[in-house]
């Protein structure tokens, strides 16, 4: 399971709206002084926070801490349908237009089409997908929160 921190900012039945930060991978890099998005990454510009839905049976409320969980192997399905199907796509419709001898525009519509094809069945299968409990972030634990000084 991959763990996030975050904070509650909306309810909903059943589930909590949360904002994490995003962050990103500059401070594992070994060559991280001598890059320019490790400059932006310390300069603050590349910060973001992200708002997703995570199921939840606890009682919280707006504000509090939590961590989120997402299984590694929808993590990894998700990337693979995002990123890695529509080039594939793209491709092998570009390929088969070229082994049919078609001229370079043909090749490149052909290519763009199977790209757009992928594109309609990621759109379709992530609106199927959005409402399946096995498929969404889930809140983990609440992290519990020192005493407060009056």
């Amino acid at each position: 399971m991959i763990e996030e921190p975050g904070r509650v900012v909306a309810l909903d039945s059943g589930a909590v709206w949360v904002e994490t930060r995003r962050k990103s991978t500059c401070s594992g890099c070994s060559a991280k002084n001598g890059c320019g998005q490790g400059l932006m990454d310390s300069l603050g510009v590349r910060e973001r926070r992200g708002l997703i839905r995570a199921l939840s049976d606890l009682q919280l409320q707006v504000g509090d801490s939590v961590i989120v969980g997402i299984r590694e192997d929808v993590l990894l399905r998700g990337a693979v349908l995002v990123y890695l199907f529509p080039l594939i796509m793209l491709m092998t419709a570009a390929a088969t237009a070229a082994q049919f001898s078609a001229h370079e525009p043909i090749v490149i519509l052909a290519g763009l089409g199977g790209f757009f094809v992928s594109w309609l069945f990621v759109r379709i299968r992530s609106r199927n997908a959005a409402n399946d409990p096995k498929l969404q972030s889930v809140v983990l634990r609440a992290m519990l929160v020192g005493p407060t000084s009056p």
